[in-house]
């Protein structure tokens, strides 16, 4: 059955949709998204003032909304722009790693590496003070919390404030990055517009990108197959990416695979069930990914042409950073490959700490072991 009823993190109701082909279709459905007629009142999916509850709007009002979004985002993280980026995401990942090599085995590469590398591309994009970053990550956990509500709303406010005073400093002494382009491309954009916007980038430029760099890891350190195979054909680096993408975790936490919380704002019709507007719906791209009518055995991490997961969604909301989050894992990889003959966990995933009450999930630390080529 791809439409089930379960509980949120929150303990409301929710559909859960989890079929590949019913996923895809929603995600580009424009009754479906993070607008409520009464969000007071409405079904949670936690606590976290990220994607916790919805948003008062109309269908109209937020698809005007996110069109304005996308008119301004879209030319900064075209693919061709960010493809000249890529000498600079290398340059910045390869002293990561000579840090990293410096250090004594095992070492964290999820702080050394995973965190640090998309961290520092995302600061100098918007032109956020790369130093601030401790006060990012503070503030990134704190309002992405699921179980603490105080906590999230806490956070959410601090980073508020703090692109707030950035965008009104960046009015009066532009810089050559995407917050200022934004002020000088929407003059009549209200600096709370901005501010939002670029807190929300800032957040996503990160979070999603750190896990995935992690899961990259173990998954190559799983199957040391994959890793030979990528040793003796790099050019097979940009596959194995998709692949990373579309596949689980190992250390998979309840929140990533809770699905991604949006509300009907119309009737809507699935598999013969109609979910009823201002309902909460969940789709499940995790076990969208796991669908065996579109991924054959699914569970196994290998080469798929063509590989049409859904990570980055679809349709409309389609995500604008893909292309700036393909580059950071292509070059992840890549240098991985080059650098190191063998390159890998240290010690069982069962021992790592795991980011459970985190909406992105991940692992709080990821050891790991070296031998330089």
């Amino acid at each position: 059955m791809a439409i089930t009823r379960v509980p949120t993190p929150a303990g409301d109701e929710a559909w859960l949709i989890t079929g590949y082909d019913q996923v895809k279709a929603l995600l580009a459905d424009r009754r479906l998204g993070r607008g409520h007629a009464d969000p007071d009142n409405a079904p949670r999916f936690s606590t976290s003032a990220i994607l916790g509850r919805p948003q008062k709007a109309t269908a109209q009002e937020e698809n005007e909304r996110h069109a304005w979004m996308r008119g301004m985002l879209a030319p900064e993280f075209s693919a061709k722009r960010v493809e000249t980026m890529r000498p600079r995401v290398r340059h910045l990942l390869h002293d990561l790693l000579d840090d990293l090599v410096e250090q004594d085995q095992p070492a964290d590469f999820h702080e050394a590496v995973s965190f640090s590398l998309p961290v520092l591309v995302i600061c100098e994009l918007l032109g956020v003070p790369v130093e601030d970053r401790e006060e990012f990550r503070h503030w990134s956990e704190a309002m992405s919390t699921l179980n603490d509500e105080q906590k999230s709303l806490q956070g959410y406010a601090r980073l508020w404030k703090y692109m707030s005073e950035l965008v009104a400093l960046k009015k009066a002494n532009p810089g050559d990055d995407v917050i200022t382009r934004m002020i000088e491309q929407n003059p009549d954009a209200r600096e709370q517009e901005i501010a939002q916007l670029s807190a929300g980038l800032l957040f996503a430029g990160h979070e999603t990108t750190v896990s995935a760099i992690d899961r990259a890891v173990m998954l190559l350190s799983l199957h040391p197959g994959h890793w030979d195979v990528l040793k003796r054909n790099p050019e097979s680096i940009p596959g194995t990416v998709e692949e990373v993408l579309r596949h689980r975790s190992p250390v998979s936490t309840r929140s990533e695979d809770s699905g991604l919380p949006r509300y009907a704002m119309e009737d809507i019709e699935v598999e013969g069930t109609t979910i009823p507007a201002g309902d909460l719906v969940l789709l499940g791209i995790d076990q969208a990914h796991r669908d065996e009518h579109r991924f054959p055995d699914p569970a196994a991490f290998v080469q798929r042409v063509p590989n049409p997961h859904l990570a980055f969604g679809h349709g409309f909301r389609f995500c604008v950073g893909a292309p700036l989050a393909r580059v950071e894992l292509t070059e992840t990889l890549e240098a991985l490959v080059t650098r190191f003959t063998t390159f890998g966990l240290a010690g069982d995933l069962s021992a790592l700490s795991r980011r459970t009450e985190q909406l992105v999930g991940g692992v709080v630390q990821l050891p790991v072991r070296w031998t330089e080529a």
